[in-house]
């Protein structure tokens, strides 16, 4: 879900941004560029700082009077609500990756397409679904590939912002918002569990190499290769 979202968002933005339209291009090129100088890890401390118990987003309710002054929302205790600003956080830390690439690919389609679809009668909806989308799935679909099969092995995100938590019985020594990554993680350095965190390693390996080749295969970027060329 973070990985579409994430592609989608970044679609968007490099879209609204490249438009003719749009003034001050380099500015909000720059503004996306220096959120990704920030190292990942600090963006993920800020965050978890800020939607803590008594972080600044649970300080500024309590002041709006949206909840009371001894209340608190459970923004990483709550198992369903940390999905959601998982989901979310991750979203936001990848989204200026995303628009980076696509504006790369909006600056190398060939003007001469455009023309020729003007010059045959289409409107700017045929050709964004005929020249444009089609040209960024085929360059962008290796790396959604890439982007799906780090967000399972995304270690810092779930590590930094929730430890996994909420702790649960449920299942063994993973919590509610565990990846397998993290999971993992607490097998072999918490629990000391080295044999079952092998067998789960190489299973897992194994699985999103699979299904990663067999994707590849079946899309447009394996079989017409020089397309675009």
């Amino acid at each position: 879900m973070a990985t579409v979202s994430t592609y989608l968002l970044g679609m968007i933005l490099a879209l609204v941004i490249n438009r003719k339209g749009t003034k001050f291009k380099a500015f909000w090129r720059f503004t996306f560029v220096l959120s990704i100088a920030v190292p990942q890890f600090v963006s993920l401390l800020v965050m978890r700082t800020i939607f803590n118990t008594n972080g600044a987003a649970n300080i500024l309710l309590r002041e709006l009077g949206i909840i009371g002054t001894q209340d608190s929302v459970p923004f990483f205790t709550d198992a369903t609500l940390a999905k959601v600003m998982i989901i979310l956080i991750n979203i936001w830390i990848g989204v200026p990756y995303s628009m980076l690439t696509m504006t790369g690919i909006l600056q190398n389609i060939p003007e001469d397409l455009y023309e020729a679809a003007r010059v045959d009668g289409a409107n700017t909806f045929v050709m964004f679904f005929k020249i444009t989308l089609p040209y960024m799935l085929f360059v962008t679909t290796p790396n959604l590939i890439t982007q799906f099969t780090g967000n399972i092995n995304n270690f810092n995100v779930i590590y930094l912002l929730s430890g996994g938590g909420p702790d649960t019985m449920d299942y063994y020594y993973a919590g509610k918002t565990d990846l397998l990554v993290t999971w993992l993680y607490k097998l072999t350095i918490t629990n000391k569990d080295y044999n079952l965190g092998a067998v789960i390693g190489i299973l897992v390996f194994v699985i999103l190499a699979t299904l990663s080749l067999l994707t590849y295969r079946h899309t447009g970027s394996y079989k017409n290769e020089e397309a675009f060329q």
